[in-house]
């Protein structure tokens, strides 16, 4: 008797569940693959977590597009796990679960003033410029000097954003109500700092680069914060990347102060550690750092000199984190799921069957697309391989028709968008930008993108 095709569901539909979906597909596995999103477009932090002013790298949704309309891996959208099913659910309708719900919390900084009210996380604000459907449509932008604490490239973009005039926005897919919010802040001055040196920090070269070009905006960075120790310098020469970036920002010493002539400054320090948000009545007013000393290998150590900052809001932009999953273990330290390559594991170390993850929440918030597609490959070819050692046992679904599933969520009265549905929506918002000359205005509310994508009135 021949076995059964394979039911995998994937939860998450980002660019990691959609590559795991994509190689599981090419893996010469007979296999019907459902891929869950719980928002009602997919694509994941390609669509909620790339700023606006970078289409460059939202160009990665066409070829996450060219996978799942292909039309073998099917969209399951609005459906959230842990409220709309949940692990025992998926186990009845599939044979194996791929998470791969990536990382969208900010991680903690532990330091006196955080809970302040103008104290933020960037993941929150890069949701609220980005759109995404399940946070507040306004954003309290009321600061003159703003400082953003961190060293990658969510930083640079959430520095950017502050820093950038809303009209140099327009030609992007920026929400209406984002346009808006930035349009009235009153913002002079951001402020970015790095605890470590300019040979240390995460940006990319492109990212920093674009820093130089924003209209009526002026870098300045202080000749004073350039330390270079012996791991700097083997950095530099080891790392092209690196290298790139420190010629930038060594660059950008040498500029004439007196050219400086926009009405808004980006300020780049390095060196300068975070040790306390200061506050008055509630609400923020400055920020301390303290000054520290590389210590001949890259790290950095305090000196205990300190200086504060006239700010009055702080954007914590220090790391993503993940989030636990109902009914599926997680390491609070690493905000993973533990996993050996991929294998989620028990408390005792064990293999959980058929359950396994991929992407950010398998690894942590590190590494690039790349990363994402080899990250898939492996959790994948360990999946194959254990249909393979367990045979016909491997297969434990009991409703294996692929309207099982369909029908359950109805009955429990879930929305479900699928691919027509994801289409329609795309479509609307396209039409919503080709007056305007933009390639698209993102609609924002969850009811609205809900109704657009299955053929209702838009109230």
């Amino acid at each position: 008797m021949s076995t059964p095709t394979l039911r995998v569901a994937v939860v998450g539909a980002g660019p990691a569940g959609i590559y795991a979906s994509d190689i599981l597909s090419k893996s010469g596995l007979d296999v019907s693959i459902d891929l869950f999103e719980r928002l009602p477009a997919p694509f994941g932090l390609v669509r909620y977590g790339v700023a606006p002013d970078h289409p460059r790298i939202k160009q990665i949704i066409v070829a996450l597009h060219k996978v799942l309309e292909r039309g073998d891996i099917r969209l399951l959208a609005n459906v959230d796990y842990g409220t709309d099913l949940k692990l025992d659910d998926l186990r009845t309708f599939y044979d194996a679960v791929i998470f791969s719900t990536g990382s969208i919390r900010d991680a903690a900084l532990p330091v006196p003033g955080v809970d302040l009210e103008g104290s933020y996380g960037a993941a929150d604000f890069v949701s609220w410029y980005d759109g995404h459907p399940d946070v507040s449509r306004t954003w309290p932008l009321e600061a003159t000097q703003v400082a953003v604490l961190g060293a990658g490239n969510v930083a640079l973009d959430v520095a950017r954003i502050l820093a950038k005039h809303a009209d140099d926005l327009l030609p992007t897919d920026v929400p209406a109500n984002v346009y808006d919010g930035l349009k009235t802040s009153p913002v002079t001055d951001v402020h970015v700092f790095a605890r470590r040196g300019p040979a240390q920090v995460k940006f990319s070269p492109l990212e920093l680069r674009e820093l130089g070009h924003v209209p009526d905006v002026d870098v300045i960075v202080y000749p004073e914060d350039f330390e270079f120790d012996e791991g700097s310098m083997a950095a530099i020469h080891s790392s092209n990347q690196t290298k790139q970036v420190v010629k930038t920002l060594t660059d950008w010493t040498l500029k004439d102060p007196e050219e400086n002539s926009a009405s808004r400054r980006l300020h780049l320090h390095f060196l300068h550690k975070p040790v306390e948000i200061l506050g008055e009545e509630g609400r923020v007013v400055g920020l301390r750092t303290e000054r520290t000393a590389l210590n001949g290998d890259g790290n950095v150590t305090g000196t205990g000199q300190t200086e504060d900052w006239d700010v009055q809001a702080v954007y914590r932009a220090i790391g993503y984190f993940g989030s636990p999953l109902v009914d599926i273990p997680f390491d609070d330290v690493a905000g993973v799921i533990p996993n050996r390559e991929g294998r989620v594991t028990d408390v005792d170390g064990e293999h959980l069957p058929g359950v396994y993850a991929t992407g950010w929440i398998k690894r942590g918030p590190v590494g690039l697309i790349g990363h994402t597609k080899s990250d898939a490959s492996e959790t994948i070819r360990h999946l194959g391989e254990d249909v393979a050692a367990a045979g016909e046992s491997f297969y434990t679904a009991t409703e294996r028709e692929p309207g099982a599933v369909t029908e359950f969520l109805a009955s429990r009265g879930v929305d479900v968008v699928e691919w027509t549905g994801w289409s329609l929506l795309d479509a609307y918002e396209r039409g919503l930008g080709e007056p305007h000359g933009r390639e698209r205005i993102k609609v924002v509310p969850r009811d609205e993108m809900v109704a657009v994508a299955l053929g209702r009135p838009v109230a």
